[in-house]
């Protein structure tokens, strides 16, 4: 048995859990904890600017790799508060982060100490677990079982509160015998699934929606097997979006009130069964249920029991991981293919294709001020396959996900229900360095952008490097879109005269000097015809120079992205795409 502090057995287990990397920032409180990691080694720290950022970053890493779990550290006190907004995002999307907090001495907790907070109780709503360890002998235990519950079930973040006088007590941990315990993950029983198909069998036209729990069971090429053997069309949910690839025939587009399509909306409406598969039912992809399910039938498969009937009662519901839910669903569908039991559904799968090879949205705009179409038009152009995107929120966020394309699971990664401005920085940081090899792009509006900067100098400072478009209108564009309904645009404008930039031209805030002021590159687009040169001129300065690259778009200040209440009733402001000219990276458009 080996004597160490407590601290020193918390690096120990981190490193026999299998991380690797952990943002933070160092204070008092948690001063021996990072002691303990300088001296045992082993664990690369990004020091990140704010700590809602180091649990951002901690998001962006877990979100990027199947298995990576992003560990996030911070002081007493303000540092544990301000990583509540990681840890709602992570527990709305069911992502494992662990956040750990230095903490008063135990004696002195009920003292009002200098920056002793109760953050247990705090974050208790937002984790699977959130502890206070209050003896040193139990530290070992406490992070051993905060692995297996991150792992296990539903996915999800913890906490681990540290004393400081718990952190330097000694304590006796054998590393050498240590082990992580068994995650529990609930599965699917082959009658379960044989009755699922039986229904799916029994329908004229169904489909498929893959949800993130697809993503989460690293489940995506059982997906499409099944979608294959079935020949029954997928509709990826935005947190699913990439487990079947855009141009794949039988992907029949996303549905909803704003990050959708209109194929994808018009498909569901004229679908009688739906098969989920690791999704939630979230209202921006059902809008009314009464609209969503009328007509229909419905199959629920999910990790969480609770999540089955929480929106609406499915006619049938299974509580199950995707990925062992999806191995019997291949199996079973693999039997009754060579029985020849399965129904020929390419009629209704060229139906489906149909309408996605004709019902698009205009992107080819040649206005000045830009419209925001053309710019996604040209990130098609300018990103290949392998692209990584990250955003969070708002306009620019749900036009992306209406005209962008993503071709396999985490290459569109975003935090779902939360969606907290100013995630989208740090995020990517997280997730460039989980996959430094990839092509990551973050999207964000001007708003997102400013809430995070400071962000940007980690990137500088530690060679992350990332393609960081910006769309500036500088207006709250989506709550300027919702405050139509109320018959103002009050306290959503961000423009102003920049008595120090006089060349944008009111727009306000001088993005590209703040990025190169924080140590990164910036290059600011007026035209169009800029938009592609820009891209293709930033990939070269993330390879020249290993740090964050900021593409600027000046935007319109006022476009109105297509959007509604209902499924069957969103509004289109603008003018549909006519032929493959107006939508030329639209897929069957002229993609080739």
């Amino acid at each position: 048995m080996t004597r160490m502090t407590a601290a020193q057995a918390a690096v120990e287990i981190l490193k026999l859990e299998g991380v690797t990397n952990v943002f933070g920032l160092p204070g008092a409180a948690i001063n021996p904890f990072y002691k303990a990691m300088k001296t045992s080694g082993g664990l690369h720290h990004t020091l990140a600017r704010h700590v809602e950022g180091a649990s951002h970053m901690a998001e962006g890493y877990t979100r990027a790799r199947a298995g990576n779990i992003g560990v996030c550290v911070g002081t007493s006190g303000p540092a544990g508060t301000d990583m509540i907004t990681g840890l709602y995002s992570a527990s709305a999307d069911s992502i494992p982060i662990l956040c750990i907090t230095g903490q008063a001495p135990v004696a002195k907790l009920h003292k009002e100490d200098f920056q002793a907070v109760d953050i247990a109780s705090i974050a208790a709503p937002l984790t699977k677990m959130a502890v206070t360890v209050l003896e040193p002998a139990q530290v070992p235990g406490t992070f051993q079982q905060a692995f297996h519950l991150m792992r296990s079930g539903r996915p999800g973040p913890v906490l681990i509160d540290l004393p400081i006088d718990v952190q330097l007590a000694e304590i006796d941990f054998d590393v050498e015998t240590y082990a992580p315990l068994p995650a529990y993950k609930p599965a699917a029983t082959r009658a379960q699934v044989e009755k699922a198909v039986d229904m799916l069998v029994a329908a004229e036209r169904p489909l498929l929606v893959s949800g993130g729990g697809v993503v989460n069971a690293d489940a995506a090429d059982l997906l499409v097997e099944l979608a294959e053997l079935t020949g029954v069309p997928v509709v990826p949910t935005l947190m699913g979006w990439g487990t079947i690839p855009d141009d794949h025939e039988l992907n029949a587009g996303m549905v909803g009130l704003q990050t959708s399509h209109r194929y994808g909306n018009a498909t569901m409406l004229a679908a009688d069964f739906v098969l989920g598969i690791g999704n939630r039912w979230a209202n921006r992809h059902t809008g009314g249920v009464d609209t969503y399910t009328r007509g229909r039938t419905f199959v629920h498969v999910d990790i969480e029991p609770t999540q089955i009937g929480r929106v609406f009662a499915p006619d049938y519901g299974i509580v199950s991981d995707a990925r062992a839910a999806l191995e019997l669903f291949v199996e079973v569908a693999r039997d009754r293919k060579a029985a020849g039991t399965l129904p020929d559904r390419s009629a209704w799968a060229a139906e489906c294709l149909e309408r996605k090879q004709s019902m698009w949205r205009r992107t080819n705009f040649d206005a000045v001020p830009i419209k925001p179409q053309r710019v996604y038009q040209e990130m098609n152009r300018a990103f290949g396959k392998d692209v990584r995107y990250v955003s969070t929120i708002g306009l620019s966020q749900i036009q992306a996900a209406q005209l962008l394309h993503v071709f396999g699971p985490r290459q569109w990664i975003n935090a779902g229900q939360a969606g907290p401005l100013g995630w989208t920085v740090p995020a990517a940081l997280g997730v460039a360095t989980a996959d430094p090899d990839s092509t990551v792009v973050a999207l964000s509006g001007d708003y997102d952008f400013q809430f995070m900067i400071e962000e940007l100098a980690v990137g500088a400072q530690f060679n992350i490097p990332y393609i960081h478009v910006l769309v500036n209108n500088a207006y709250l564009g989506l709550i300027r879109q919702a405050q139509r309904g109320f018959d103002m645009d009050y306290c959503v404008q961000l423009s102003f005269d920049n008595i120090n930039a006089p060349e944008i031209n009111g727009y306000g805030v001088d993005h590209v000097k703040v990025a190169e002021g924080l140590g990164c590159k910036a290059i600011r687009v007026f035209d169009p015809e800029e938009i592609l040169p820009a891209l293709e001129q930033a990939k070269k300065m993330l390879v020249e120079h290993r740090v964050p690259v900021v593409v600027e778009v000046i935007l319109e200040r006022v476009t109105n992205v297509s959007m509604g209440l209902e499924i069957d009733n969103i509004t289109e402001f603008e003018e549909l795409a006519e032929s493959g000219e107006d939508a030329p990276t639209a897929l069957y458009a002229n993609l080739d």
